[in-house]
């Protein structure tokens, strides 16, 4: 394949568009449980990530290895805050820590960042997001000119209320938060991504790069993840995967896969072989 050919599949592979502003990747990292922010940072930077989210509850209050505030740690100028209301159990408590989230990004020289990653979870056991309490948040958020990206359970009926009201991507749950299960309703996440008429971000119990991968494969817009490098034993190297898997899922897709047949089909030609 000639350097040109490639140099267009990646740039093909990677813009995403989320409410008339693009991104250079399809890979959205979170800044949760790393050992130290040294860590977090080589693995922002090797995952190649233009969105990171940041749980604006833990932002000021949580010190990383003692010596710094994360979000005094990080390059924005290179990086897009996406405000995370992560903690939240309430429709009150959510909107409430969004406005903050919109001041954050504002004081860190992002003016025009309106972005909230809307979380309303009441389950304290599983951390299911409540889909009422998500809904009747993001309709007020929305109103109120936030770039509303809501995380919920994989349910197509949601999903499709959530964009009626003018959220501007949808982010089911591949499985709950931290487990590491992947993607384990491929029905119903491939029903909201058929039916989306606006990005749908995989969120939460990706595992590892082949898992990214094939949610990228199935037509999802990105990929968030956090547990999965956060918790590897390499970091830094396991960003790269998730990199790596995301351009190649995204390749993938736009690639169009082969048909399955129910019998195998010979490779080699049928015609012109020579029979003694």
């Amino acid at each position: 394949m000639s350097t040109n050919l490639l140099s267009s599949y990646f740039h093909l592979a990677q813009p995403l568009k989320i409410n008339e502003k693009s991104f250079p990747s399809r890979l959205m990292l979170g800044t949760g449980k790393y050992r130290n922010l040294k860590e977090a940072n080589a693995s922002i930077i090797n995952s190649d990530a233009s969105i990171v989210t940041v749980a604006i509850r833990r932002a000021y209050s949580k010190k990383l290895n003692g010596k710094s505030n994360l979000l005094d740690g990080l390059n924005w100028k290179k990086l897009w805050l996406l405000p995370n209301t992560a903690g939240c159990e309430t429709v009150e408590e959510a909107v409430r820590i969004a406005i903050v989230g919109r001041e954050i990004a504002k004081r860190l020289g992002q003016l025009d960042n309106n972005f909230v990653k809307l979380e309303v979870i009441s389950d304290s056991e599983y951390l299911f997001p409540d889909p009422y309490g998500t809904l009747k948040a993001a309709e007020y958020l929305v109103n109120k000119n936030f770039t509303v990206l809501p995380y919920i359970s994989p349910d197509p009926i949601l999903a499709k209320q959530l964009e009626e009201v003018g959220c501007s991507a949808i982010m089911p749950l591949g499985s709950p938060i931290g487990s590491g299960q992947g993607l384990q309703n491929l029905l119903n996440l491939q029903v909201i991504i058929n039916n989306a008429k606006i990005p749908v971000i995989i969120d939460a119990g990706i595992g590892t790069a082949s898992e990214a991968s094939k949610a990228m494969e199935m037509g999802a817009s990105a990929v968030l993840l956090n547990t999965a490098v956060a918790k590897a034993s390499n970091p830094g190297c396991m960003a790269e995967a998730m990199k790596l898997g995301v351009i190649s899922g995204r390749i993938s897709y736009l690639s169009g896969r082969m048909l399955k047949q129910d019998k195998a089909i010979a490779s080699s030609p049928s015609e012109g072989i020579f029979i003694k």
